[in-house]
């Protein structure tokens, strides 16, 4: 988005657009947004004569502002009509004084509900030229005026280090993510020559752990990195769900039966593709990202980057599932047992609908979901568990139901399933807002 600032049209706006009407029980957006107590504000702007004589707009022109120059002059004096655009930039002048480019205040003023609509009360056709304005206003140091301002077409000047952009890119995107397939099948390949005893418990624990580790390794590092690190219900409900994956069918299936009355099998082929599938994962978090900013520099309106983010989003997800399931067969004939392919595809679209959403600054809905999801699965294993008490048999009665027509893979399959589902519902509009794609620190 290319910002231009013409010497006087920004701080004296032309006619005012005819702005939306609210009924008489809604709120006044240019109030709600601007603030009743902001200098400028509706109540004041169009009040008549003061005690002294003065109207709000006389009051305005003796704050010291005079007309912008270029991308850093003050403001002007609100015309005869008030300047409601003024009482917006005071209300949100830390924003306006630290920002770096336009975008931040468009996305800002989104995720405080400004929409296309209300800018009209601004005399602006839209969010983004709302921005540009308050961005252009802004009183800025001496050091800054001669610099243009920042643009979303601007050339990106060379920094110091660049070299080492390309060996980082490397080591995010292609070595971190592809760590946890590695040790998984080199865990699986020493599995199958290790003779069993203490020595292979121990081999499995550790190897266990060296995969989860790598798995948070490429969640600290890389397009998959979260602001803030993931909560406690998070991380309990993801290992949750990725050990009833490899676990869950065979032991739900031996409980059903009377068992567990010795170990019950593993799904090494689910274990393995979801492994593999971290690299996937990574890739498409960093199409979907770096796409989402490209049309957000692109856009002129907010309903236009929406219309253009939702189908990146859509396209990311579409991807990444195909690929899992690619991977989830080639390990299934490599280790020449079949995966459940459907548990483990619902499973991998929750766990990266619910990462994307922690990556832009979302997490109540992501928890929900798994937390949901794994509540599910231990409600069903604890009810056919519980069955066995004196008097409790009815409580089995759903789950062996639904084992017996669909099979065990079934639990997970809709637990997770109907989660991402209703993750999806809330990813698509949450993550074609042009506030989800800012720097942190502006959210």
């Amino acid at each position: 988005m290319t910002t231009h600032h013409a010497p006087g049209p920004l701080d004296a706006p032309s006619r005012p657009a005819q702005p939306a009407h609210t009924g008489p029980g809604e709120p006044d957006p240019v109030r709600s947004l601007a603030g009743p107590d902001a200098p400028g504000a509706p109540g004041a702007l169009y009040a008549g004569p003061g005690p002294s004589g003065d109207t709000a707009a006389g009051s305005a022109s003796r704050t010291g502002d005079s007309p912008a120059q270029g991308s850093g002059g003050p403001c002007t004096a609100a015309p005869p009509g008030g300047d409601p655009v003024k009482a917006l930039m005071h209300r949100h002048r830390e924003l306006c004084a630290r920002a770096v480019d336009p975008l931040e205040i468009a996305a800002a003023l989104e995720a405080h509900g400004m929409t296309d609509r209300t800018a009209a009360h601004f005399r602006h056709r839209d969010v983004f030229s709302l921005a540009e304005e308050m961005y252009a206003r802004v009183p800025r140091h001496s050091s800054d005026r001669s610099a243009p301002p920042a643009s979303a077409h601007a050339a990106p000047e060379p920094v110091a280090g660049a070299a080492a952009a390309g060996p980082s890119r490397l080591l995010t995107l292609v070595l971190l993510p592809a760590l946890p397939g590695a040790l998984c099948a080199g865990l699986l390949a020493g599995l199958a020559q290790a003779p069993p005893g203490r020595a292979r418990t121990l081999a499995v624990v550790a190897g266990v752990l060296a995969v989860l580790s790598a798995v948070q390794l490429c969640l600290r590092h890389g397009p998959l990195r979260s602001p803030r690190p993931a909560g406690v219900a998070v991380r309990l409900a993801t290992l949750w769900l990725l050990g009833y994956a490899v676990l869950g069918d065979g032991l739900l299936d031996a409980a059903v039966r009377g068992g567990p009355d010795r170990l019950w099998p593993v799904d090494t082929a689910t274990a393995l593709g979801l492994a593999l599938a971290m690299w996937p994962a990574v890739l498409c978090a960093r199409l979907f990202t770096g796409g989402a900013r490209r049309r957000l520099a692109r856009s002129r309106g907010l309903g236009e980057f929406a219309a253009a983010t939702r189908p990146l989003l859509l396209a990311s997800l579409t991807c990444y599932l195909a690929a899992l399931a690619g991977l989830l067969a080639l390990a299934g004939a490599v280790l020449g047992a079949p995966p459940a392919l459907a548990g483990a595809g619902a499973l991998g679209a929750l766990l990266l609908l619910a990462r994307l959403l922690l990556v832009h600054g979302h997490r109540a809905t992501p928890t929900v979901a798994l937390a949901t999801a794994a509540g599910v699965e231990l409600a069903v294993l604890c009810s056919v568990l519980a069955s066995r008490l004196p008097g409790c048999g009815f409580l089995a009665v759903p789950a062996e139901t639904l084992i017996e027509v669909c099979g065990a893979e079934a639990v997970p399959t809709l637990a997770c399933a109907v989660a991402a589902f209703a993750l999806l519902g809330r990813a698509v509009p949450a993550l074609s807002r042009a506030s989800a794609h800012t720097d942190p620190g502006t959210r």
